[in-house]
C-alpha cells in the first residue's frame, strides 16, 4: 500500500536495528563509515536527547541531513528543535537545521543516491540517481531534507 508522501515513513526492520547500532557504535569510536555521523537531538515530547545514525552529505560546498525513510521521529524532533549535534568519536558539533522545500531537493536526492544507494536505494521505490528532474520533483515530499548551519 502507497504512502502519502507527505507523511511517508518506513519503520525499521527488527534485523535493522544490529546495523544502526554498529554504525553508531563505530562512529562514537570516531570512525565514520562513508560520512556517517550520530544526529543527537531533543525529544519534542520528552527533552531528552534522541540519537540515531546519519548520513552527513556535503553538496556544492553545503552539508546536509536527508530522511531516507521519510518523516521519522529524528525528522520531527529536529523540526521542533530546529537544531542538534553531529557527534564523531568525542567531537559533537553543534548545528542550526533548515528545512529545504520540495523544490530545492531534486538535485541533494540525486547526489544522495549516488553516493549511498547502496544502502538506501532501498527506501526510494525504484527511483535512483538517473531518475529525471520530473520524477524527482514528484518524490520529494516524502524525503525531508535539511541543511546542516555550524555556528562560529
Amino acid at each position: 500500500m502507497a504512502q502519502d508522501n507527505a507523511t511517508r515513513y518506513i519503520e525499521p526492520k527488527r534485523y535493522e536495528a544490529i546495523l544502526h547500532r554498529s554504525v553508531s557504535g563505530l562512529t562514537r569510536l570516531g570512525i565514520s563509515l562513508w560520512g556517517s555521523r550520530v544526529l543527537a537531538v531533543r525529544g519534542r515530547k520528552s527533552g531528552h536527547w534522541r540519537t540515531n545514525p546519519v548520513n552527513l552529505m556535503t553538496f556544492e560546498g553545503e552539508r546536509y541531513l536527508v530522511a531516507p525513510r521519510g518523516h521519522t521521529q529524528w525528522v520531527r524532533n529536529l523540526r521542533v528543535a530546529g537544531g542538534g549535534e553531529l557527534r564523531l568519536g568525542k567531537r559533537a558539533e553543534a548545528f542550526t537545521a533548515i528545512e529545504l522545500d520540495d523544490e530545492a531537493k531534486p538535485e541533494l536526492l540525486r547526489a544522495y543516491l549516488k553516493r549511498w544507494a547502496f544502502e538506501v536505494g532501498m527506501f526510494f521505490d525504484g527511483v535512483d540517481a538517473k531518475a529525471s528532474p520530473e520524477k524527482l520533483l514528484e518524490i520529494t515530499p516524502g524525503y525531508p531534507v535539511f541543511r546542516v548551519v555550524v555556528a562560529g
